[in-house]
């Protein structure tokens, strides 16, 4: 494995900005970046969370490159510069799936002669891009590494010891299969209630009605429709196997409802207390 020194970002947005500002506060590499918008890079590197800008001349000097794009944004940006990066860097994407770029990704990585391993920081927030990162979005957070060969051991065990240096609190190290099919049910599905839910008509009277409850259930409706719509369609198989079991259970309560069984209804209920508490939580 190489020895890294200089890491380069692609994309500031929320997830790449905050890597950039954990990486600038909590380490001494170099930190090389671009990003669409050159007025959001500059102001990166005026907060000193970037270095230096990232060029296709420079980009040969990376160690290590983190991709902050799309997924497929990601796979056409590496076929594009893969015969500029260093041999043997070590690029990772910081996607929300990864079954899509973990098959992708690897022959260009053969082609080209750098190592891929695909890793997802499990943080974020309602609202993204650069001006809403922050180098301790990622404190206590669970960092996913999906390797996807047995000779990137070195750079799965530097990558655990990299991600609890910035303030991660849990590395999981898991294929990217059994990734996209745990992410299906604690992340897309949340958002894909929470957008249902307040697409309600009495969603946009619902102040001074609402509290707690709304709140949460609402908070990650404010999402980048494009990215998660390509999200949800390259984890299609997960996705849809969680939502009809949800469709099943919500038909089920609604059943009970509007037959007035109140027995009935009591049992689910009492059946979804019980997970939580088996938990917990």
């Amino acid at each position: 494995m190489v020895e890294i020194n200089n890491i380069a970002i692609i994309g500031l947005g929320l997830i790449g900005g905050s890597m950039a500002k954990a990486i600038a506060d909590k380490t001494d590499y170099h930190i090389m970046a671009r990003n669409r918008t050159r007025a959001t890079l500059l102001r990166a590197i005026e907060d000193g969370a970037v270095h230096e800008e990232l060029t296709d001349d420079n980009i040969g000097q990376a160690d290590m490159i983190i991709l902050g794009l799309y997924p497929e944004e990601a796979v056409e940006y590496m076929e594009s510069i893969g015969d500029r990066v260093k041999k043997g860097a070590l690029v990772i994407d910081v996607s929300g799936i990864k079954r899509f770029i973990c098959e992708k990704m690897p022959p260009i990585a053969a082609r080209h002669g750098f190592v891929f391993v695909g890793v997802h920081p499990m943080a974020g927030k309602e609202k993204g891009g650069y001006a809403n990162s922050e180098a301790a979005l990622f404190h206590g957070a669970s960092f996913i590494i999906t390797p996807v060969a047995d000779s990137c051991r070195q750079q799965v065990e530097w990558l655990k010891n990299f991600s609890s240096l910035i303030g991660f609190g849990m590395q999981v190290v898991c294929s990217p299969e059994e990734h996209d099919r745990m992410i299906a049910f604690t992340s897309q599905l949340p958002h894909v209630l929470a957008n249902a839910y307040v697409q309600s008509p009495q969603c946009l009277h619902h102040r001074g009605f609402s509290a707690g409850s709304y709140r949460d259930v609402s908070r990650v409706a404010r999402l980048n429709e494009h990215l998660w719509a390509e999200l949800f369609l390259q984890n299609a198989d997960a996705l849809t196997q969680e939502l009809d079991l949800l469709i099943r259970n919500i038909t089920e309560m609604t059943d009970a409802i509007k037959s007035n069984d109140r027995e009935t209804l009591e049992r689910i209920l009492g059946r979804g207390r019980m997970v939580k508490e088996e938990l917990g939580e």
